[in-house]
C-alpha cells in the first residue's frame, strides 16, 4: 500500500483534512469536513481536546481517510509572523542561535515558543526572511489532541508557508497574492514561484455559512440546506459539509465584513508594492470559507483591478478519478498545501 500524507487544518468552526499519496506524483486520495461544537476551538487552538478528537475520529471515518501520518497546518491570530534580518549563518546555526536573537520580539520567553523561520534573501552577509513563533503549549494540546484520535504528527506547518507553495502549483513563477479567507481568519501571502515575500493575517470574522448559522443560533444543516447545499445522511456522527458550486445571484448590499476585507488586502497589496525592488503582482487567487460570499470577488476586481478567481482542485494536484474528494480545495487549501512541502522538516 502506498504511503499517504494526511492534512490538517483546525479552525474556530470546524476540523478538515486533506490525504494525499507521497512519491513522485502525488494524487488527492481523500477529503472532508466535519464541524465542531461551538467553544471546542479557535483557529489553531484547541479548548476542548475531548470534542475536537471525536470529531476528528468522524472525520476520518466518514470522508474514508486512511493515512494517521498528519502535517499540521497552523495560522490565526495567536501567531506571530513577520520579517526578521540577522547574520547570515548555517541554517543549523541559526536554528540555535534564534531563541536567543528574537527574544524581545515574543509574546512570551522564547523556551515556550515553536520558532521557524523561512530565508527569503541574502546578501552582504545578512540574511532576511520570514520569523515563525507560536506558542509551544498550544501546538502541544493540538498534538496531544491527534494522539487521542490515533493520529501521528509528523511536522508542523505554518499555513501561509503552504499557501505560498500553493501558489507556486497554481502561478508558477508568477508572483500572485493568495487570500485566504476562514470564518474569522484570513491570511494573505504574497509569494513568486513558492517563496513568499509578505505575509498578513486579517482577523476579520466573515459572513460565511457557519458563523451566520452561529449568531442566529439555527440549525447549521437547515442553513445549508436552503442555501442548495448537501449534507450526506446516515449515522449519529456530527455532519460534514458540502458546499454549492459558485452559481450567478441577485445583486445584493454588500456586507460591511467583505468592505472591510477588501480596504485591507487592498492596502497590503499596497505596501508590498511600495518595498523597493518588489515584484508586481500578477494575480489573486481566493480560497477558503469565505471565498465565495456574495459580492467579494467583484468588490476585489473593482478595487485591485487584477484578475480575481477561486482555487480549484486541478490546479493544484489531480484527484484519484474513481474517488470524489468531498471538500473542495479552495475550502481546504490550507490542509492540502500542507503535504505539498516534500520532506517535512
Amino acid at each position: 500500500m502506498a504511503r499517504t500524507l494526511v492534512g490538517l487544518e483546525i479552525t474556530q468552526e470546524s476540523v478538515r483534512a486533506v490525504e494525499v499519496s507521497t512519491g513522485r506524483t502525488p494524487v488527492m486520495l481523500a477529503s472532508g469536513e466535519v464541524r465542531l461544537p461551538r467553544g471546542a476551538a479557535r483557529d489553531s487552538e484547541v479548548l476542548d481536546p475531548d470534542a475536537v478528537a471525536l470529531a476528528l475520529r468522524q472525520l476520518w471515518s466518514r470522508a474514508g481517510i486512511t493515512g494517521r501520518r498528519v502535517v499540521l497546518a497552523i495560522g490565526g491570530r495567536r501567531v506571530l509572523v513577520r520579517e526578521y534580518t540577522t547574520q547570515a549563518m548555517r541554517p543549523d546555526l541559526l536554528r540555535r542561535a534564534l531563541p536567543y536573537q528574537v527574544q524581545d520580539l515574543l509574546p512570551v520567553p522564547a523556551e515556550q515558543a515553536v520558532l521557524d523561520f523561512w530565508p527569503v534573501a541574502e546578501g552582504g552577509g545578512q540574511v532576511t526572511g520570514l520569523l515563525v513563533a507560536a506558542v509551544a503549549e498550544t501546538v502541544e494540546t493540538i498534538v496531544q489532541t491527534l494522539a487521542k484520535a490515533k493520529l501521528q504528527v509528523v511536522a508542523v506547518d505554518l499555513a501561509a508557508f503552504g499557501l505560498a507553495r500553493a501558489a507556486r502549483e497554481i502561478a508558477g513563477d508568477q508572483t500572485v497574492a493568495m487570500v485566504h479567507i476562514g470564518d474569522h481568519t484570513t491570511q494573505v501571502v504574497i509569494a513568486t514561484g513558492g517563496v513568499p515575500h509578505l505575509v498578513r493575517v486579517l482577523p476579520i470574522d466573515m459572513p460565511t455559512t457557519a458563523v451566520l448559522g452561529a449568531a442566529d443560533g439555527v440549525d447549521l444543516d437547515a442553513a445549508l440546506e436552503r442555501m442548495l447545499e448537501t449534507v450526506p445522511a446516515g449515522g449519529d456522527a456530527a455532519p460534514s459539509v458540502r458546499r454549492a458550486p459558485l452559481r450567478p445571484q441577485a445583486p445584493a448590499a454588500i456586507d460591511p465584513a467583505v468592505l472591510d476585507l477588501v480596504d485591507r488586502v487592498r492596502a497590503t497589496l499596497g505596501f508590498h508594492a511600495q518595498r523597493p525592488g518588489a515584484p508586481r503582482v500578477s494575480a489573486l487567487h481566493l480560497s477558503g470559507a469565505g471565498a465565495r460570499i456574495d459580492g467579494l470577488r467583484g468588490a476585489l476586481i473593482g478595487a485591485l483591478d487584477l484578475p480575481v478567481s477561486e482555487v480549484e482542485v486541478p490546479g493544484i494536484l489531480p484527484q484519484r478519478p474513481e474517488r470524489r474528494a468531498e471538500a473542495e480545495a479552495g475550502l481546504a487549501l490550507v490542509a492540502l498545501a500542507g503535504v505539498l512541502r516534500g520532506e517535512t522538516r
